[in-house]
């Protein structure tokens, strides 16, 4: 019966020590569905990927009733005006710095604006604190993705 219980102990250490070293190294790399800040519901799948220290965000699907794939985004002022959102590249240029991930943008595709963005991953890496702002960090909106893959 002890050998058991050492085992049962053994099998439980090792897989909270792999969990700890896993998110230790977690990075906002990865596919995470948006939560709405306004409704609460699930809206999208987007995917970050990493690219010589610079991350990006690219829309993957959308995840209301009314998401067709075909919308674009008409008030878009730069070059994306007039794009499908699906396959969009919302958020760029974000480098990590120590726990957050800052210094660059995100679009809005709804209202076509473009904020300052940062970014912050729980110790977990499985929830990301999505921030867009206008000129400093008070003054914006945030959004929790949840990690997907």
């Amino acid at each position: 019966m002890r050998k058991y219980g050492l085992i049962a102990l053994s099998l439980s250490l090792l897989l909270t020590l792999s969990q700890t070293l896993w998110a230790a190294d977690a990075t906002p790399a990865g596919l995470w569905k948006t939560i709405d800040d306004n409704t609460g519901k699930p809206r999208s799948l987007i995917r970050i990927s990493e690219n010589n220290g610079e991350y990006s965000a690219v829309v993957e699907k959308g995840l209301l009733e009314t998401d067709t794939g075909d919308k674009v985004c008409d008030k878009c002022t730069d070059a994306r005006k007039g794009q499908k959102i699906i396959g969009m590249t919302i958020a760029k240029g974000l480098k990590q710095n120590g726990s957050k991930y800052d210094g660059g943008e995100i679009l809005d595709p709804d209202n076509g604006k473009i904020y300052k963005c940062k970014m912050t991953l729980n110790e977990a890496g499985d929830k990301l604190e999505v921030r867009g702002y206008i000129g400093i960090s008070l003054i914006g909106r945030s959004q929790t993705w949840l990690r997907v893959e």
